[in-house]
Protein backbone atom coordinates (compact mmCIF):
# COMPACT_ATOMS: atom_id res chain seq x y z
CA UNK A 1 0.00 0.00 0.00
CA UNK A 2 0.68 3.91 -0.54
CA UNK A 3 2.39 5.36 2.59
CA UNK A 4 1.54 8.99 1.70
CA UNK A 5 -0.45 10.12 -1.31
CA UNK A 6 0.05 13.53 -2.12
CA UNK A 7 -2.62 15.96 -3.68
CA UNK A 8 -0.47 18.71 -5.80
CA UNK A 9 3.09 18.76 -7.43
CA UNK A 10 3.82 22.23 -6.95
CA UNK A 11 6.85 22.91 -4.37
CA UNK A 12 4.79 21.81 -0.91
CA UNK A 13 3.87 18.38 -2.84
CA UNK A 14 7.10 18.26 -4.47
CA UNK A 15 8.81 18.97 -0.86
CA UNK A 16 7.00 16.22 0.98
CA UNK A 17 7.54 13.96 -1.71
CA UNK A 18 11.20 14.25 -1.62
CA UNK A 19 10.90 14.23 2.48
CA UNK A 20 9.08 10.87 2.50
CA UNK A 21 10.95 9.11 -0.07
CA UNK A 22 14.11 10.30 1.74
CA UNK A 23 12.78 8.68 4.77
CA UNK A 24 12.26 5.03 3.20
CA UNK A 25 8.77 5.87 2.47
CA UNK A 26 6.56 5.16 -1.15
CA UNK A 27 4.90 8.19 -1.97
CA UNK A 28 2.80 8.91 -4.93
CA UNK A 29 2.26 12.16 -6.33
CA UNK A 30 -1.47 13.00 -8.05
CA UNK A 31 -0.95 16.56 -10.35
CA UNK A 32 -3.24 16.95 -13.51
CA UNK A 33 -0.71 19.69 -15.24
CA UNK A 34 2.80 18.59 -16.94
CA UNK A 35 5.88 19.67 -15.68
CA UNK A 36 7.04 22.31 -15.45
CA UNK A 37 4.14 24.34 -14.06
CA UNK A 38 3.75 27.73 -13.79
CA UNK A 39 2.35 30.21 -10.98
CA UNK A 40 2.41 33.66 -10.47
CA UNK A 41 4.84 34.92 -7.98
CA UNK A 42 7.80 36.95 -7.34
CA UNK A 43 10.18 34.11 -7.97
CA UNK A 44 12.52 35.43 -5.44
CA UNK A 45 13.66 32.82 -2.97
CA UNK A 46 14.83 34.21 0.66
CA UNK A 47 17.75 32.79 2.32
CA UNK A 48 16.00 30.72 4.45
CA UNK A 49 14.23 29.06 1.04
CA UNK A 50 17.49 28.43 -0.43
CA UNK A 51 19.12 26.81 2.48
CA UNK A 52 15.46 24.32 2.93
CA UNK A 53 15.97 23.42 -0.79
CA UNK A 54 19.32 22.73 -0.88
CA UNK A 55 18.83 20.38 2.03
CA UNK A 56 16.27 18.65 -0.48
CA UNK A 57 19.17 18.35 -2.59
CA UNK A 58 17.80 20.76 -4.73
CA UNK A 59 19.84 22.93 -6.51
CA UNK A 60 17.98 25.15 -9.06
CA UNK A 61 19.65 27.28 -11.50
CA UNK A 62 19.10 31.49 -11.08
CA UNK A 63 20.08 34.77 -9.95
CA UNK A 64 22.16 35.62 -6.76
CA UNK A 65 20.06 38.05 -4.50
CA UNK A 66 22.15 39.93 -1.99
CA UNK A 67 19.23 41.84 -0.29
CA UNK A 68 16.35 44.07 -0.89
CA UNK A 69 15.80 47.59 -1.82
CA UNK A 70 12.73 49.67 -0.93
CA UNK A 71 11.90 52.94 -3.10
CA UNK A 72 9.09 55.19 -3.92
CA UNK A 73 11.15 56.86 -6.71
CA UNK A 74 12.14 59.58 -4.19
CA UNK A 75 13.22 57.99 -0.61
CA UNK A 76 15.11 54.06 -0.39
CA UNK A 77 16.06 52.08 2.39
CA UNK A 78 18.77 49.16 1.56
CA UNK A 79 18.50 46.02 3.77
CA UNK A 80 21.60 43.89 2.95
CA UNK A 81 21.37 39.97 3.50
CA UNK A 82 23.57 39.23 6.33
CA UNK A 83 26.10 36.24 5.95
CA UNK A 84 23.60 34.46 3.43
CA UNK A 85 22.12 35.22 0.42
CA UNK A 86 18.57 34.56 -1.76
CA UNK A 87 18.44 33.66 -5.60
CA UNK A 88 16.24 34.73 -7.99
CA UNK A 89 14.50 31.87 -9.93
CA UNK A 90 11.92 31.10 -12.66
CA UNK A 91 8.91 29.71 -11.01
CA UNK A 92 9.48 26.55 -14.31
CA UNK A 93 13.29 26.02 -13.66
CA UNK A 94 12.34 25.67 -9.57
CA UNK A 95 9.63 22.99 -10.50
CA UNK A 96 11.87 21.44 -12.57
CA UNK A 97 14.37 20.82 -10.30
CA UNK A 98 12.09 19.84 -7.72
CA UNK A 99 10.07 17.18 -9.83
CA UNK A 100 13.81 15.69 -11.45
CA UNK A 101 14.99 15.10 -8.00
CA UNK A 102 11.30 13.83 -6.81
CA UNK A 103 11.90 11.42 -9.57
CA UNK A 104 15.29 10.69 -9.17
CA UNK A 105 14.20 9.56 -5.87
CA UNK A 106 11.53 7.37 -6.59
CA UNK A 107 8.40 9.35 -6.45
CA UNK A 108 5.58 8.03 -8.64
CA UNK A 109 4.22 11.38 -10.31
CA UNK A 110 0.72 10.71 -11.74
CA UNK A 111 -1.73 12.71 -14.14
CA UNK A 112 -5.03 13.39 -12.14
CA UNK A 113 -6.79 15.70 -9.59
CA UNK A 114 -7.63 14.76 -6.72
CA UNK A 115 -11.85 15.63 -6.27
CA UNK A 116 -13.21 13.67 -3.14
CA UNK A 117 -11.66 12.18 -0.16
CA UNK A 118 -12.79 8.49 1.43
CA UNK A 119 -11.26 7.90 4.96
CA UNK A 120 -11.70 5.51 7.35
CA UNK A 121 -9.72 4.46 10.69
CA UNK A 122 -6.45 3.05 8.51
CA UNK A 123 -6.65 4.16 5.28
CA UNK A 124 -7.66 7.51 2.73
CA UNK A 125 -8.62 6.68 -0.59
CA UNK A 126 -8.77 9.80 -3.43
CA UNK A 127 -8.27 9.29 -7.22
CA UNK A 128 -8.35 5.84 -7.29
CA UNK A 129 -5.42 5.18 -4.75
CA UNK A 130 -5.51 4.46 -1.11
CA UNK A 131 -2.75 5.13 1.03
CA UNK A 132 -2.34 5.28 4.69
CA UNK A 133 -2.06 9.02 4.93
CA UNK A 134 -2.81 11.73 2.39
CA UNK A 135 -0.63 15.22 2.68
CA UNK A 136 -3.19 17.73 0.43
CA UNK A 137 -0.82 20.24 -1.17
CA UNK A 138 -3.35 21.66 -3.59
CA UNK A 139 -2.43 25.25 -3.61
CA UNK A 140 -4.23 28.60 -2.27
CA UNK A 141 -7.70 27.78 -3.35
CA UNK A 142 -7.78 24.19 -2.11
CA UNK A 143 -10.64 21.97 -3.19
CA UNK A 144 -9.84 19.53 -0.74
CA UNK A 145 -9.43 22.58 2.06
CA UNK A 146 -13.03 22.73 1.25
CA UNK A 147 -14.39 19.44 0.52
CA UNK A 148 -13.23 18.74 4.02
CA UNK A 149 -14.76 21.29 5.27
CA UNK A 150 -11.99 23.25 6.60
CA UNK A 151 -11.82 26.68 4.64
CA UNK A 152 -12.16 29.50 7.40
CA UNK A 153 -13.92 32.89 5.10
CA UNK A 154 -11.81 35.58 5.05
CA UNK A 155 -13.39 38.83 5.88
CA UNK A 156 -13.01 42.09 3.83
CA UNK A 157 -11.11 43.20 0.81
CA UNK A 158 -8.64 40.63 -0.74
CA UNK A 159 -4.97 41.24 -1.93
CA UNK A 160 -3.97 40.19 -5.48
CA UNK A 161 -1.00 39.67 -7.66
CA UNK A 162 0.13 40.03 -11.23
CA UNK A 163 3.48 39.31 -12.71
CA UNK A 164 5.14 39.69 -16.15
CA UNK A 165 9.05 39.27 -17.07
CA UNK A 166 11.01 41.21 -19.28
CA UNK A 167 13.77 40.92 -21.34
CA UNK A 168 16.49 42.87 -19.68
CA UNK A 169 19.78 42.52 -18.02
CA UNK A 170 19.59 42.85 -14.18
CA UNK A 171 20.58 46.39 -13.09
CA UNK A 172 21.21 45.40 -9.40
CA UNK A 173 21.31 42.08 -7.42
CA UNK A 174 18.68 42.69 -4.94
CA UNK A 175 15.26 42.60 -5.15
CA UNK A 176 13.47 45.97 -5.38
CA UNK A 177 10.06 47.06 -4.06
CA UNK A 178 8.84 49.79 -5.03
CA UNK A 179 5.88 51.43 -3.51
CA UNK A 180 2.65 53.30 -3.93
CA UNK A 181 -0.34 54.29 -1.63
CA UNK A 182 -2.09 51.77 -3.61
CA UNK A 183 0.07 48.99 -4.31
CA UNK A 184 3.88 47.38 -4.57
CA UNK A 185 6.28 46.00 -7.20
CA UNK A 186 8.34 43.64 -6.78
CA UNK A 187 11.49 43.84 -9.25
CA UNK A 188 13.40 40.40 -9.21
CA UNK A 189 16.02 39.53 -11.40
CA UNK A 190 15.84 35.70 -12.26
CA UNK A 191 18.87 35.02 -14.80
CA UNK A 192 21.34 37.36 -16.63
CA UNK A 193 19.08 38.55 -19.01
CA UNK A 194 15.26 38.37 -17.47
CA UNK A 195 13.34 40.28 -14.63
CA UNK A 196 10.44 39.74 -12.95
CA UNK A 197 8.22 42.48 -11.85
CA UNK A 198 5.23 41.32 -9.58
CA UNK A 199 2.47 43.51 -8.17
CA UNK A 200 0.66 43.29 -5.18
CA UNK A 201 -2.61 45.57 -4.64
CA UNK A 202 -6.16 45.47 -3.46
CA UNK A 203 -7.06 47.06 -6.62
CA UNK A 204 -8.23 45.04 -9.19
CA UNK A 205 -6.87 46.68 -12.49
CA UNK A 206 -4.79 45.74 -15.78
CA UNK A 207 -1.25 45.28 -14.93
CA UNK A 208 -0.32 47.99 -17.48
CA UNK A 209 -2.28 50.42 -15.25
CA UNK A 210 -0.31 49.22 -12.28
CA UNK A 211 2.99 49.67 -13.70
CA UNK A 212 2.22 53.19 -14.92
CA UNK A 213 1.77 54.07 -11.45
CA UNK A 214 6.15 53.44 -10.92
CA UNK A 215 7.09 55.75 -13.43
CA UNK A 216 10.81 55.06 -12.54
CA UNK A 217 10.45 51.47 -12.67
CA UNK A 218 8.30 51.66 -16.18
CA UNK A 219 11.06 53.74 -17.46
CA UNK A 220 13.19 51.03 -17.44
CA UNK A 221 11.00 48.42 -18.89
CA UNK A 222 11.01 49.87 -22.72
CA UNK A 223 10.78 46.76 -24.17
CA UNK A 224 7.59 44.67 -24.51
CA UNK A 225 7.18 41.54 -21.95
CA UNK A 226 8.71 38.60 -22.19
CA UNK A 227 5.53 36.72 -21.01
CA UNK A 228 2.18 36.72 -20.53
CA UNK A 229 0.63 38.21 -17.58
CA UNK A 230 -0.30 36.02 -14.71
CA UNK A 231 -2.64 36.45 -12.19
CA UNK A 232 -2.84 34.74 -8.61
CA UNK A 233 -5.61 35.44 -5.84
CA UNK A 234 -7.50 36.80 -3.53
CA UNK A 235 -4.30 35.77 -1.54
CA UNK A 236 -5.00 35.44 2.08
CA UNK A 237 -6.76 32.39 2.71
CA UNK A 238 -7.26 30.79 5.92
CA UNK A 239 -8.11 27.01 6.83
CA UNK A 240 -10.09 26.07 10.56
CA UNK A 241 -6.95 23.70 10.91
CA UNK A 242 -4.38 21.58 9.13
CA UNK A 243 -5.53 18.34 9.79
CA UNK A 244 -8.66 16.34 9.04
CA UNK A 245 -8.20 12.87 9.78
CA UNK A 246 -5.71 11.12 7.93
CA UNK A 247 -5.18 14.30 5.63
CA UNK A 248 -2.70 16.59 6.28
CA UNK A 249 -3.06 19.97 4.72
CA UNK A 250 0.67 21.70 3.62
CA UNK A 251 1.94 25.35 1.79
CA UNK A 252 -0.82 27.46 0.78
CA UNK A 253 -3.54 24.93 1.17
CA UNK A 254 -3.07 25.29 4.88
CA UNK A 255 -3.61 28.84 4.83
CA UNK A 256 -1.85 32.30 3.70
CA UNK A 257 -1.45 35.69 4.65
CA UNK A 258 0.25 37.44 1.99
CA UNK A 259 2.98 36.99 -0.37
CA UNK A 260 5.07 40.55 0.45
CA UNK A 261 7.48 38.81 2.68
CA UNK A 262 8.82 36.33 -0.02
CA UNK A 263 8.49 33.44 2.06
CA UNK A 264 6.55 30.88 0.48
CA UNK A 265 9.08 28.61 -0.80
CA UNK A 266 10.34 28.73 3.15
CA UNK A 267 7.13 28.03 4.42
CA UNK A 268 5.97 25.39 1.25
CA UNK A 269 9.19 23.32 2.55
CA UNK A 270 9.13 24.13 6.66
CA UNK A 271 5.38 22.27 6.29
CA UNK A 272 5.89 19.37 4.06
CA UNK A 273 8.79 18.65 6.39
CA UNK A 274 6.49 19.18 9.65
CA UNK A 275 3.91 16.88 8.15
CA UNK A 276 6.57 13.77 6.79
CA UNK A 277 7.91 14.10 10.11
CA UNK A 278 5.10 13.57 12.19
CA UNK A 279 3.76 10.93 9.96
CA UNK A 280 7.02 9.00 10.14
CA UNK A 281 7.12 9.30 14.03
CA UNK A 282 3.56 7.91 13.91
CA UNK A 283 2.40 10.98 15.93
CA UNK A 284 0.11 12.67 13.55
CA UNK A 285 -1.58 14.45 16.44
CA UNK A 286 1.42 16.74 16.51
CA UNK A 287 1.24 18.13 12.82
CA UNK A 288 -0.90 20.82 13.57
CA UNK A 289 1.39 22.09 17.17
CA UNK A 290 4.00 21.99 14.36
CA UNK A 291 2.55 23.82 11.59
CA UNK A 292 1.95 26.59 14.21
CA UNK A 293 5.13 26.65 15.29
CA UNK A 294 6.72 26.72 11.54
CA UNK A 295 4.42 29.25 10.30
CA UNK A 296 4.31 31.63 13.35
CA UNK A 297 6.98 34.07 12.38
CA UNK A 298 6.18 34.66 8.78
CA UNK A 299 2.30 35.25 10.32
CA UNK A 300 3.32 37.60 13.05
CA UNK A 301 5.78 39.29 10.41
CA UNK A 302 3.42 39.39 7.38
CA UNK A 303 0.19 40.73 9.54
CA UNK A 304 2.52 43.20 11.42
CA UNK A 305 3.30 44.68 7.36
CA UNK A 306 0.02 44.62 6.37
CA UNK A 307 -0.98 46.47 9.05
CA UNK A 308 1.28 49.18 9.04
CA UNK A 309 0.40 49.68 5.12
CA UNK A 310 -2.85 50.48 6.06
CA UNK A 311 -6.04 50.48 4.06
CA UNK A 312 -4.52 51.83 1.02
CA UNK A 313 -2.94 48.78 0.31
CA UNK A 314 0.45 49.46 -0.42
CA UNK A 315 3.76 48.55 1.12
CA UNK A 316 4.93 49.35 4.82
CA UNK A 317 7.43 52.43 4.48
CA UNK A 318 11.15 51.48 4.23
CA UNK A 319 11.56 52.26 8.21
CA UNK A 320 9.58 49.48 8.86
CA UNK A 321 11.54 46.89 6.72
CA UNK A 322 15.16 48.29 6.92
CA UNK A 323 16.19 45.19 8.97
CA UNK A 324 14.39 42.19 7.31
CA UNK A 325 13.59 38.97 9.61
CA UNK A 326 16.03 36.69 9.76
CA UNK A 327 15.52 33.41 7.86
CA UNK A 328 14.50 30.19 9.71
CA UNK A 329 17.03 28.25 10.75
CA UNK A 330 18.66 25.56 8.55
CA UNK A 331 16.51 22.36 8.72
CA UNK A 332 17.71 19.58 10.35
CA UNK A 333 18.78 16.46 8.52
CA UNK A 334 17.59 12.34 8.99
CA UNK A 335 15.18 10.51 7.65
CA UNK A 336 12.32 12.98 7.87
CA UNK A 337 14.07 15.95 8.28
CA UNK A 338 13.88 18.91 6.12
Amino acid sequence: MIDILIAGGGPAGLAAAIRAARAGLEAVVVEPRPAPVDKACGEGIMPGGLTALHALGVHPAGHPLHGIRYTDGLRSAQAPFRGAYGLGVRRTALHTALHERAEALGVRIVEGKVREVRQDGHTVTAAGLTARWLIAADGLHSPLRRALGLDHPVPGPGRYGLRRHYRTAPWSDLVEVHWSPHAEAYVTPVDDHLVGVAVLSRDRRPYADHLAAFPALAARLTGPGATPVRGAGPLRQRARGPRAGRVLLIGDAAGYTDALTGEGIALAVATATAAVGCLVAGRPEEYPARWRRATRRYRLLTHALLGAAGRGGGAAPPPAARRPAPPPPPPRRGGAGR
